[in-house]
């Protein structure tokens, strides 16, 4: 899963696609809530469907559904070079009524094929009912926007937080691994005066502060009917940014490029002690910090409540029947199979070391071994406690790449000491709200 994983949170800071899907769909709000006919074909005919997935490994999960379902066979579209611009591509193919009948669809860029009408309403495909407690709570509340009797994909894998620590230098020093942001900024000042840093501030994704706010139960977006609300300044996420400008003005972190060789590098040599990162930062470890390997150990992430067991999300994707589909049943009657089968998510573990949304996709054998490299852990139990406690509550907006990339913009300012990650935060729910209206996205305030 590492390398696609880390694609995936690199193009969501760069990439415009959803900017450009938001501008193709001409606004408005998204359509009714009515459940989509979703009527099969008759039994015997033959049907052939297409999935749109950038997953490398995909193929063998595709290999197993069509040598067990000889009528509906599908035909797998391999997105060459990851997400970037496939989402553009997708919105094109739904605007001329030609597009695959299912695609991979990250989280964060749900909303914005809602906002253009261009999903199907599942929930009345066969095997769909009474699915929802087979998954996350949280992951079906954003596949379903909230809304009753709705869902517009299938969740498929998730990205939970975890501290990633060096605990042989924690041991050697004496001190304890942070279970609060308050004990985490007092161990950053210990592992200063030991010469080291206690984390990086990824700055690049801003994806990842949106995790860490989301840990705080903050959200930056919210809608009610059909206006939406945008509060990137809200208390919840300036706590967060505080916490951070703080540890950036007493240079208790480093500022690296995140997911990057030199993070790497300041891994494997100790001038890093942790990395707050999500369940697919794991396989990054084993294969880029190799020097390091059994020195490692996950724990939950630091609280802002001592004793409680709040997790944010950072990553995850969904498999959405795409408006203009023509199987919509098949299509997700195959999605449902690929990410509830525990064959099929066996083998996108396998492949990619995903971490399924689906409950008991995170007991398959492969999720349940001890690491040797993080020294006989099995790490997975970490985060498969964090995933059952996301709040279900976090919204997207309309307009995420935008968003994050003023965001990534600010953020890296603020690393520099050219702003503070408030200002940050102010200008790009300026902008966003300014990027809505031009969009005629309806905002509430």
């Amino acid at each position: 899963m590492a390398n696609r994983n880390w694609k995936r949170a690199l193009a969501a800071t760069v990439t415009t696609a959803l900017m450009l899907v938001v501008a193709a769909c001409g606004g408005g709000d998204g359509g009714g809530t009515a459940a989509s006919s979703c009527t099969p074909a008759a039994s015997g005919e033959k049907v052939t469907i297409t999935y749109a997935s950038w997953i490398t490994g995909m193929d063998k999960a595709v290999a197993i559904w069509n040598k067990k379902n000889p009528n509906i066979q599908v035909k797998l579209n391999e997105v060459v070079g990851g997400q970037s611009g496939s989402y553009q591509n997708f919105s094109n193919q739904i605007k001329a009524g030609n597009p695959p009948d299912l695609a991979q669809i990250e989280f964060d860029v749900l909303p914005s094929f809602r906002m253009q009408d261009g999903l199907v309403n599942i929930i009345s495909c066969p095997g769909i009912p009474g699915s929802k407690s087979t998954f996350l709570d949280w992951t079906w509340t954003q596949a379903s926007f909230g809304e009753d009797n709705a869902l517009y994909a299938v969740p498929q894998d998730t990205g939970p937080f975890g501290l990633y620590y060096r605990k042989d230098l924690f041991e050697k020093a004496s001190i304890k691994a942070p279970t609060t942001w308050d004990e985490f900024y007092q161990a950053a000042k210990q592992i200063k005066a030991q010469g080291g840093y206690i984390a990086n501030f990824e700055y690049q994704f801003p994806a990842w502060l949106a995790a860490l706010v989301w840990q705080n139960g903050g959200s930056w977006f919210s809608t009610d009917g059909q206006a939406w609300t945008v509060d990137l300044t809200n208390e919840k996420s300036l706590q967060v940014a505080n916490y951070w400008q703080k540890l950036l003005d007493e240079k208790l972190v480093t500022t690296l490029p995140g997911l990057g060789e030199q993070w790497y590098q300041a891994l494997d040599s100790g001038e890093l002690w942790t990395g707050i990162a999500a369940v697919w930062t794991a396989g990054l470890f084993a294969t880029n910090v190799k020097k390091t390997a059994g020195k490692w150990a996950v724990a939950p992430m630091p609280q802002w409540t001592p004793g409680a067991k709040a997790a944010g999300n950072w990553g995850g994707s969904t498999a959405a029947v795409l408006k203009g589909a023509k199987h919509p049943a098949e299509a997700a009657q195959f999605a449902l199979w690929l990410n509830t089968d525990p064959e099929a998510l066996g083998s996108l573990v396998k492949t990619q070391g995903i971490f399924p949304a689906a409950t008991e996709g995170q007991n398959l054998p492969a999720l349940s071994q001890p690491s040797p490299y993080f020294g006989g852990q099995n790490q997975y139990e970490v985060f498969k406690e964090a995933a059952a406690n996301i709040d279900p509550n976090f919204t997207w907006g309309p307009t995420m790449t935008q968003t994050y990339a003023d965001l990534t913009n600010g953020f890296g300012q603020a690393a520099t000491g050219n702003g503070t990650l408030e200002q940050a935060l102010q200008a790009a729910q300026d902008k966003t709200i300014q990027t809505m209206k031009s969009q005629a996205i309806n905002i509430a305030q």
